[in-house]
């Protein structure tokens, strides 16, 4: 998390998404891959998810986004959004970070898929067995 004269960064992660952001005072543009937000997230539910930070803080229209995303999906790449988006609101205002905290953007999400092991056919699947 850095701090120029007027673009904060951060980092947010979700699975194997990666979203580097950077946030600075505007007029509300987010920029995602060099698109805008709604062009790149086709579901409303993902777009959702990439401004519920500036939205708990009432600030939607307060700042612009411009972050770059890869690995994942579509759908953890806009919680790695949210997740670095609220890193870099608590680096602008430290106030605002007990409700970021509260709500839970602040947190990373640990959760990933977890590997196949050698002898079965999934993670935790098993192959039939029969006894006779």
């Amino acid at each position: 998390m850095a701090t120029t004269n007027t673009r904060t960064y951060a980092t947010g992660k979700r699975k194997t998404a990666i979203a580097r952001v950077w946030v600075s005072p505007g007029s509300g543009q987010m920029t995602v891959n060099d698109l805008p937000a709604d062009t790149y997230f086709e579901r409303e539910t993902s777009r959702m998810i990439a401004r519920q930070g500036l939205e708990l803080i009432e600030a939607l229209d307060q700042f612009d986004v411009w972050a770059t995303v890869c690995g994942g999906g579509k759908s953890a790449q806009a919680e790695a959004m949210r997740h670095g988006i609220a890193r870099a609101l608590c680096e602008i205002d430290p106030e605002k970070r007990s409700p970021l905290k509260r709500a839970g953007f602040l947190t990373r999400d640990a959760r990933k898929k977890e590997r196949k092991k050698y002898g079965q056919p999934g993670a935790r699947k098993r192959f039939q067995y029969s006894k006779r």
